[in-house]
């Protein structure tokens, strides 16, 4: 029996917000739910019913017309939420005008800024008057080229307040990785900073943006943003205008209604095996369902402070800035989390009393790892919840969390990605965390995982699905006007069922552990093993700083391969490698154990900090790595070709 490591007190539960919910719920419908569970259950079985109370209770502002909340709800995908309903995005996070915080901006540098609710209104009405005067109205899109900035937040909410689609990259993106994603969605109007900081570098923007904007058809003008220098040389750029003069300062604000599945964000794959997909995500599903997270699943309220370390290459920078609908403030950090030292972003959550602190698994693994234990260092009184996500929390890092960070605190695992720009599965405020474990499903999502044969299987491992449908799954991907990418994408293997392609179990009591990627999952002698056990067992021996396993095709089977990324001045020795294969068998299995382990000095990852086993695979077995522009750093690739430690 996994024993929770944390139970929330009477009083908490008491207070959270999704018990205000569940009683708004049982007083509006005249039910008795009881507790959490029946919530739980009630929203599977009645899900219109469900998402239209979210709605109301969250106060959404739309004109719901007089048509049922679920139209064709058998159906997926075709199932239509909210079909005759009316909303704009921008109108329901811009809701809030007055004096209160809505941006705090923290960089590596020290530099801050802080922008109220109303000024971050009058600046969204004078950059959408710049817009509306190019033109730019519904089913434009609209990019952004930005560090994790205010103007990010300003721009993305102009262009939707119109009804133009965002769509945005992080800096770090090459020129090959912008095309790839920005010349697939051909925006009228680019939004760039002049440069941005990493790890104590000064970094430009303005020179790739420069071979960059020539190639995107039909954009009409370059927008610059002043980070790096207060009037950056915008002579190079064609049709550029620096942000300050781009608008009208006092120009009201009009927000277009527009139907519920409205596209608002154009997010891309990581594009690892080709140019990426580009996904269309809706305006009304996205609002309601990041709502029924930050309210139900984070506890989100109303003058918290909400962080998440993410750049806008990452789904969860839209997600954070939905928690402007809750009258959260949101917190901004721009920079390396190790810049100048682990505590970078721990001095910030003390000073800005951050309620909800999200970050990576691998910068909390990162983090202990380096030692730095916050709670004897910083005031983390504020703190109420930890969110993970990016790839399976290691159990051994819920140990860290409750020992260096804080014993009181709601730990998130959240699981779901860039594809429903959601979760499937992650915290509650209400439910015991236990090790290892994400908490439960969210509410309104039929998460289940499933066998070969499409049966649902609880205490076993299998396929991580949906078996029914939600409001924020995508509208569909861009130029594929029948449908039959996006279908063969999530629908092709289970019918009528969202298939993730996560290797995953459901627990006995309603939680959820993801062993990782279905398809990085390892065959050897035909046992399924998700690399993440492995991982989990190595990178807790002090020289590993990380690693990296695939199966290798060997004499007719698979043989595990681990890959070891090691800490500086660390050899990887004979006594090692036995140390490293005795904490694999003694932890997991005999099939675990690795038959090679290779030290390489670095791991390719994808821009958003995933590792890529595929990629790796494919260049061990000599087949291409369609696409190296994905990755943050595709030299690493090399690392693995043709090793003579792979040819006995």
């Amino acid at each position: 029996m996994n024993a929770p490591l944390w139970t929330p007190s009477a009083a908490r539960i008491d207070g959270a917000v999704v018990t205000r919910f569940r009683s708004c719920v049982n007083a509006r419908r005249q039910l008795q739910l009881a507790d959490y569970a029946a919530l739980e259950a009630w929203s599977l079985d009645h899900p219109a019913d469900f998402w239209f109370e979210l709605a109301r209770f969250s106060n959404t502002r739309a004109d719901w017309g007089d048509g049922p909340p679920l139209e064709h709800g058998e159906r997926m995908p075709g199932a239509r939420w909210f079909p005759t309903a009316r909303l704009n995005f921008a109108g329901n996070l811009l809701r809030h005008r007055d004096e209160h915080t809505a941006l705090i901006f923290v960089n590596e540098r020290g530099t801050r800024r802080e922008i109220s609710r109303r000024a971050l209104y009058d600046e969204v009405a004078r950059v959408a008057h710049g817009l509306r005067a190019l033109g730019v109205g519904a089913g434009d899109r609209v990019a952004g080229f930005m560090p994790n900035l205010p103007e990010t937040i300003v721009a993305m909410l102009a262009a939707t307040s119109l009804g133009a689609i965002w769509s945005s990259c992080s800096p770090d993106f090459g020129v090959n990785g912008v095309l790839d994603r920005f010349g697939q969605i051909t925006p009228k109007v680019l939004f760039t900073a002049d440069g941005y900081f990493y790890a104590g570098k000064t970094l430009d923007s303005l020179a790739p943006m420069a071979q960059v904007a020539p190639k995107l058809p039909g954009l009409l003008q370059v927008i610059v943003v002043p980070y790096v220098h207060d009037t950056p040389d915008i002579g190079a750029l064609p049709n550029a205008v620096h942000y300050r003069d781009f608008g009208r300062a006092g120009a009201p604000l009009a927000f277009e209604q527009l139907p519920f599945d409205h596209p608002l964000y154009i997010l891309y794959s990581s594009g690892t095996t080709g140019k990426p997909k580009c996904i269309v995500h809706g305006a009304g599903g996205t609002l309601l369902q990041h709502q029924k997270e930050h309210l139900l699943h984070v506890d989100l309220r109303p003058d918290d402070r909400l962080f998440y370390f993410t750049t806008c290459g990452w789904m969860m920078w839209n997600w954070l800035a939905t928690g402007l609908a809750s009258g959260a403030a949101l917190v901004l950090y721009e920079g390396s989390p190790f810049h100048p030292g682990p505590r970078v972003l721990w001095d910030m959550v003390a000073a800005e009393r951050v309620a909800i602190f999200g970050a990576s698994a691998k910068y909390l693994a990162a983090l202990d790892k380096a030692g730095f234990e916050p709670a004897s260092e910083v005031d983390l009184t504020a703190l109420r919840a930890v969110l993970s996500t990016g790839s399976p929390l290691l159990p051994e890092t819920y140990d860290f969390v409750f020992r260096a960070i804080r014993r009181d605190l709601q730990l998130s695992s959240i699981s779901g990605g860039t594809d429903i720009v959601s979760c499937f599965c992650l915290g509650s405020p209400v439910l015991p965390v236990r090790r290892g474990e994400i908490q439960c499903r969210g509410l309104g999502m039929r998460t289940e995982v499933f066998d070969d044969g499409g049966r649902r299987v609880i205490g076993a491992r299998g396929e991580l699905v949906c078996a029914a449908p939600f409001p924020s799954m995508p509208v569909g991907f861009w130029n594929d006007a029948d449908g039959r990418r996006y279908h063969d994408a999530y629908f092709s293997r289970y019918p009528n069922i969202w298939h993730h392609g996560d290797d995953a179990l459901e627990t006995e009591h309603g939680g959820f552990i993801i062993y990782g990627r279905s398809d990085a999952v390892l065959n050897p002698g035909g046992v399924r093993i998700g690399t993440a056990e492995i991982y989990r067992q190595v990178e807790q021996l002090p020289e590993v700083l990380e690693s990296l396993a695939i199966g290798q095709q060997w004499q007719g089977d698979v043989r595990v391969v681990l890959f070891v990324h090691l800490r500086d001045g660390v050899a990887l020795d004979d006594a090692l490698r036995t140390r490293i294969r005795e904490t694999i068998r003694r932890n997991t299995t005999p099939r675990h154990v690795p038959a090679k382990v290779i030290a390489v000095p670095d791991l390719p990852r994808t821009l958003s900090g995933k590792l890529v086993e595929l990629a790796v695979r494919n260049v061990v077995h000599g087949k291409p790595v369609l696409n190296r522009d994905a990755l943050a750093n595709p030299a690493a690739l090399e690392y693995f070709r043709d090793l003579p430690e792979l040819a006995d």
